[in-house]
């Protein structure tokens, strides 16, 4: 599947903007890793991107969610590293992360939530007014961005990162596609 492929498919079942703009900026952290390690950025670029497809009809039932979206990503003919990826990101199902991008994919999701909450609190709005010593600060408040698991975060030490290693390949994916993402 190509990427056009892959964002026609997200765009046929995701219609929320900002639910559409967390697939890319994690696709675009997961390109990142990719490089990062010498691995493939586009199947990693199609586990981020579509690691969500199945979210607006399953966000009520978290058992549902990751599941239902690895079946149909199964069903379009996608490579099983990339389907398992996606079934093993909820921590709900307690399936192990096996791969590189099983562990990438896990970590990567809610540091772009981290990132984007960062940005938002700027007088600017923007991804080019936040550097990593900033996101290190705000990691460590509670009461910011409380939706992104720290513990998910800090799980980039399974890939050999450190937290602010890791932090700064996500930030700057995320800055190469600030215009895409509107920040």
């Amino acid at each position: 599947m190509t990427r056009n492929e892959a964002y026609a498919l997200l765009t046929r079942y995701l219609k929320t903007p900002n639910l559409i703009k967390h697939s890319l900026a994690v696709e675009a952290v997961m390109r990142g890793l990719a490089r990062h390690f010498g691995q493939d950025e586009e199947l990693w670029g199609l586990a981020g991107l579509l690691h969500d497809i199945d979210y607006e009809w399953t966000k009520d039932e978290p058992v549902r969610h990751s599941m239902e979206g690895a079946d149909l990503l199964a069903r379009e003919g996608l490579p099983e590293e990339v389907v398992y990826a996606v079934r093993v990101h909820n921590d709900i199902h307690g399936l192990p992360r096996q791969s590189l991008m099983d562990r990438a994919l896990y970590a990567s999701d809610p540091l772009t939530g981290l990132i984007v909450a960062g940005a938002l609190i700027k007088p600017e709005k923007k991804l080019s007014a936040i550097d990593v010593p900033f996101l290190l600060n705000r990691f460590h408040e509670k009461s910011f961005a409380r939706g992104a698991s720290r513990e998910q975060i800090k799980s980039c030490s399974e890939m050999g990162l450190s937290l602010e290693e890791f932090m700064k390949i996500g930030l700057e994916s995320m800055q190469a596609i600030a215009r895409e993402m509107g920040l």
